[in-house]
């Protein structure tokens, strides 16, 4: 089967960063085709690839699959001896729930703390509903390392699509400096030492292209 994804700047794009990475971990072949945001160029180019004009998009044998997680369980059920749902039933629908809750909700982190590789060391204040999603996620990764932990240093002990939702956050928490709890630090440094998430962030710090409105913080 050819394999095809079209991203955005890896610098900016977290919603991009969730399919390559779950391909990259479960070492699915795939060729990426990047069109940088807001240009001209991805403005004239998105239309062929995407009927809602937004990345990500996979391209199966000429076939388009957009949405993250649309994606994420295209794949996994192309590849089921990847395993990228928990096998034991009850992991697997808490995973869906985390994954379709970051996938959907989480507004004042997505607002606030906007993806953004680059640039390390950036501050924001840190109040109110932000807080509250900060918060939530934390209570989420502890959750997960309490129940699954004994089985690997992923939330569900091996890797899965809750991993790929979640990689996005780590990479903000990372940018701006926002200390994780002990009981969750583990995991986020597991996924930061990924050789994909490694691959990701090389490539997003040689970009030179500039979003003026994901360039948050001071």
């Amino acid at each position: 089967m050819n394999v095809q994804l079209i991203i955005g700047n890896k610098n900016y794009s977290s919603w991009s960063l969730r399919p390559w990475l779950l391909l990259s971990e479960a070492d699915i072949e795939f060729v990426e085709t990047r069109i940088p945001l807001d240009t001209d160029e991805f403005d004239e180019r998105i239309g062929t690839y995407s009927p809602a004009r937004r990345v990500p998009v996979l391209f199966l044998d000429g076939e388009a699959v957009w949405d993250s997680l649309a994606i994420a369980e295209t794949v996994a059920e192309l590849w089921p001896k990847k395993n990228l749902w928990p096998t034991d039933a009850g992991a697997r629908r808490h995973a869906r729930c985390i994954s379709a809750e970051m996938h959907s909700g989480f507004f004042a982190l997505r607002e606030q703390l906007p993806m953004n590789c680059r640039a390390m060391g950036r501050k924001v204040t840190v109040s109110g509903n932000l807080g509250s999603d900060i918060q939530r996620i934390f209570d989420i990764w502890a959750d997960c390392g309490k129940r699954y932990g004994e089985s690997g240093d992923w939330l569900f002990g091996n890797f899965s699509i809750a991993d790929a939702m979640y990689a996005p956050v780590v990479m903000r928490f990372r940018t701006y400096g926002i200390e994780i709890p002990k009981a969750s630090a583990a995991y986020a440094e597991r996924l930061m030492k990924s050789k994909a998430m490694q691959q990701w962030i090389l490539a997003a710090e040689s970009e030179t292209e500039v979003v003026e409105n994901d360039e948050a913080g001071q």
